[in-house]
């Protein structure tokens, strides 16, 4: 079975026709933005191997990429696929506020990443060895006759990594407070190993990505290579907005909604207190049968988290043929 494979959002409601290029991309408009898309067969990409997988990371953001230099884009969640175009228009209304909120946002935004790491961990390694605190104990450690404890073995390496993340931190501190000052944002990904310091990407103004890159250079200079910097851009807004489509089945949210008692217009505030109300009642602790009362109260607590997911505004409507028409949903990624 094929669907539409959907890249990311541009803010262009012109039909773009399809390209030349190898990817076979198209759009599909809807009022004044559309979606940039691809024929594609349905696959579960959480079940293909690795370098597969790979290939379908490359070929995604190659094509955001390109689409960047023409128009301002958002980003769609990796491996996005809808059955039809009716379907992606359908994504596309649901989501037009969050769309034209977000293009406000990152018109003439670009992101940088960069990482920064020790150039030599090693040494660094031999520097915190001689704080004091630690050759004090290796002293101690030296002057005993019955050897070295595994415990104690497990305290120095304790001292050394210690040591080690105040200086990383010290540093991670001048090149964060150095970038801050060009970036309107930044947001900090966890360093795979001891080496790395810094792992951030940052959203900017396009037109300050010179100033960007200076800072950088400076910053290369004060550590006198003993850091290595890497910077990647500019890129799409990956990082700070990137969209996810949900789709439920309506059978899912009818359930959900008779199980709350629900129906027709109803606001977050409704689906809160109904959730509260059916919770109190079964709650394991107020029934004699737990078991039961813990399957039920699970049964409230998914009605009410799939409920507040299709109810993206402060209100919805429940009624079936309204359901039917809004399955598809739209929302900004955690």
């Amino acid at each position: 079975m094929s669907g539409k494979y959907i890249y990311g959002i541009i803010n262009s409601g012109e039909q773009i026709l399809r390209n030349n290029d190898e990817f076979g991309i198209y759009t599909i408009p809807f009022q004044d933005v559309s979606a940039v898309v691809s024929d594609s067969e349905i696959t579960d990409y959480t079940h293909i191997p690795a370098n597969m997988a790979a290939q379908h990371l490359v070929r995604h953001q190659i094509v955001i990429e390109r689409v960047m230099k023409d128009f301002n884009i958002i980003p769609m969640r990796l491996d996005t696929v809808l059955l039809s175009a009716d379907e992606v228009a359908q994504a596309l209304e649901k989501g037009k506020e969050l769309i034209k909120e977000i293009f406000s946002k990152i018109k003439n935004r670009i992101e940088m990443d960069v990482t920064a790491a020790w150039s030599d961990i090693n040494s660094v390694i031999r520097e915190v060895a001689e704080e004091e605190e630690i050759k004090t104990f290796r002293q101690a450690l030296a002057g005993k006759k019955e050897g070295i404890t595994t415990d104690e073995q497990i305290k120095m390496g304790f001292f050394i990594k210690n040591y080690l993340s105040i200086r990383k931190n010290e540093y991670a501190e001048v090149i964060l407070d150095s970038l801050k000052t060009i970036a309107d944002s930044q947001k900090n990904y966890d360093c795979p190993d001891d080496a790395m310091i810094v792992n951030a990407a940052f959203l900017l103004n396009r037109d300050a990505q010179q100033g960007f890159e200076i800072k950088l250079d400076e910053l290369n200079d004060s550590f006198e290579e003993r850091v290595k910097f890497r910077c990647v851009g500019p890129l799409p807004v990956y990082s700070f907005y990137s969209l996810e489509v949900k789709k439920m089945k309506y059978e899912d949210i009818t359930w959900a909604a008779q199980k709350l008692e629900l129906s027709g217009f109803t606001t977050k505030d409704d689906i809160k207190k109904a959730y509260k109300n059916s919770a109190f009642m079964c709650h394991p602790d107020r029934q004699p049968d737990t078991k039961k009362a813990v399957l039920e109260y699970n049964e409230i607590t998914k009605a009410y988290r799939l409920l507040s997911e299709y109810c993206e505004k402060n209100y919805c409507n429940l009624n079936e043929d309204e359901v039917i028409g809004n399955v598809i949903t739209l929302k900004l990624r955690g």
